[in-house]
């Protein structure tokens, strides 16, 4: 568990138990409790780099309804869209074009709603 006190960042929540708790309970708890309380909360990395990273590899491996869900928290995590558009043009040269125009799509129905 991180000591928010030392993070100059929002603590950063996950919504496992939310969205999955009464189907996947142990998979929720991962989620909330190792991935987004302690993973994205070390201070070594600001949300805003470790948000730009994970929509680089959620585009990369072509998983788009996670890439849905990373793109909003990347603009609350403070990447403009701009960015985010750039960050995915530039991944579509290394992942393959059908994983990159497949998460622009993405992004284009993220950004349009």
């Amino acid at each position: 568990m991180t000591d928010s006190t030392s993070n100059q960042y929002p603590t950063q929540v996950g919504g496992g138990r939310r969205t999955l708790g009464d189907f996947s309970p142990k998979l929720a708890e991962l989620t909330d409790d190792v991935l987004f309380e302690d993973v994205w909360n070390r201070p070594e990395l600001s949300p805003r780099d470790r948000s730009l990273i994970t929509v680089a590899v959620l585009a990369a491996g072509g998983d788009y309804d996670q890439l849905a869900f990373h793109l909003g928290r990347a603009v609350e995590n403070g990447v403009s869209q701009d960015e985010l558009i750039e960050a995915i043009t530039h991944v579509t040269f290394y992942a393959g074009w059908p994983k990159g125009m497949g998460s622009m799509n993405v992004a284009k129905r993220v950004f349009s709603e």
